[in-house]
């Protein structure tokens, strides 16, 4: 099957690659309850040499840096008090940690996540962590531009492999809020 963009060998719809996917993530996907269909959710296998964001667009097509998001793990503090939330946002963009997120958890202070951390509470590889998948109790902050994004490419829980899914898909993700400027 064609994948929606970029140009990857084989497309296949995620229900279908459960045994690629990080158990969180293949959880997720077996459970799919959107407003999308779980099988407009496609996988796509990818070399894990070359995962980050720059290198990987120059291999599987330009265009994927104005449609690929990057999914990260925040730590917002408060009064000795620690809340883990993900942002999502462009590849293009960075994470507004001290501004927006901080304002949005109410924290004192907001940091990305330690990478022992945010691999051990996601079951997610690092660099392979996407929103579809994570601790439904954990607030998902989410750019508008992503969900203004028709075709998305994210990461699949690994570093082998991403899902790209339709971006309306983002806003209704558990714990999801939609917030203009996360991604500056």
């Amino acid at each position: 099957m064609r994948a929606p963009l970029g140009h990857f060998d084989n497309a296949r719809p995620a229900p279908d690659c459960l045994e690629e996917l990080t158990q969180p993530v293949a959880d997720a996907v077996r459970a799919w309850q959107g407003d999308v269909p779980a099988e407009q959710l496609m996988y796509v296998d990818t070399d894990p040499a070359i995962a980050d964001t720059a290198v990987f667009a120059e291999h599987y097509g330009p265009g994927l840096l104005d449609r690929s998001a990057n999914c990260v793990v925040v730590a917002g503090k408060r009064g000795g008090e620690s809340t883990l939330a993900a942002c999502v946002v462009l590849s293009r963009t960075r994470v507004d940690v001290n501004g927006v997120v901080r304002r949005q958890l109410g924290a004192r202070k907001a940091s990305f996540a330690a990478m022992d951390t945010a691999v051990g509470e996601t079951g997610m590889e690092y660099g392979g962590i996407t929103p579809i998948g994570l601790p439904a109790s954990w607030p998902l902050l989410v750019d508008s531009a992503v969900l203004d994004t028709e075709w998305v490419l994210i990461g699949s829980g690994r570093r082998r492999g991403k899902l790209i899914v339709p971006g309306k898909v983002f806003g209704g993700l558990p714990g999801a809020v939609v917030l203009e400027g996360l991604g500056v």
